[in-house]
């Protein structure tokens, strides 16, 4: 079976892209279908994390063991789109480039039979325009925050007022 996503650039403007990928293929392989259909080397680092409906993160399946042995990692190449995509899992989330953080939603949208004659990794539709930089994410937007509490720490203290900070400023 042939599963079809929706892969979209978490960003303001609308720019996504529609794959079709064999069930069966590693994340890898989607991993650089994604890279592909918007335009992407694919040299930088990338992790996939599962993903609840409500887009909370979930575990990593990374594209490299970078655990030092500390604890079992899922990896991309090891890993097949049908182990973790479903009917009810239907949603993960793509970031490639970690210094750029370049960050996907992508979402099963159905399942259809194979085409005879097409190959598998497909793009059948892409959407916009990837703009030249990676949206900048505002995380405390994804821990539930508001702006308003951004003032956790204001508590009038004043960092400059060196004769009432509670240490010896010659202690070496």
């Amino acid at each position: 079976m042939i599963y079809r996503f929706r892969a979209i650039l978490d960003t303001e403007d609308d720019v996504f892209r529609d794959i079709e990928i064999d069930q069966e293929a590693m994340l890898e392989d989607f991993s650089n279908a994604i890279n592909q259909a918007f335009g992407f080397d694919g040299v930088e680092m990338a992790s996939f994390y599962t993903a609840d409906d409500q887009w909370e993160q979930g575990d990593e399946i990374s594209q490299f063991d970078m655990s030092e042995g500390e604890e079992p990692v899922r990896l991309m190449n090891e890993t097949r789109i049908e182990d973790v995509i479903n009917h009810t899992d239907t949603k993960l989330i793509y970031v490639y480039d970690f210094l750029n953080m370049w960050r996907f939603l992508v979402e099963f949208a159905e399942e259809v039979e194979r085409e005879d004659g097409m190959s598998y990794p497909n793009l059948m539709f892409a959407s916009g325009q990837v703009p030249e930089q990676a949206p900048e994410l505002d995380f405390t937007q994804d821990l539930g925050q508001d702006d308003e509490d951004d003032d956790e720490f204001d508590d009038d203290f004043d960092v400059d007022d060196y004769d009432n900070l509670d240490f010896d400023e010659n202690w070496n």
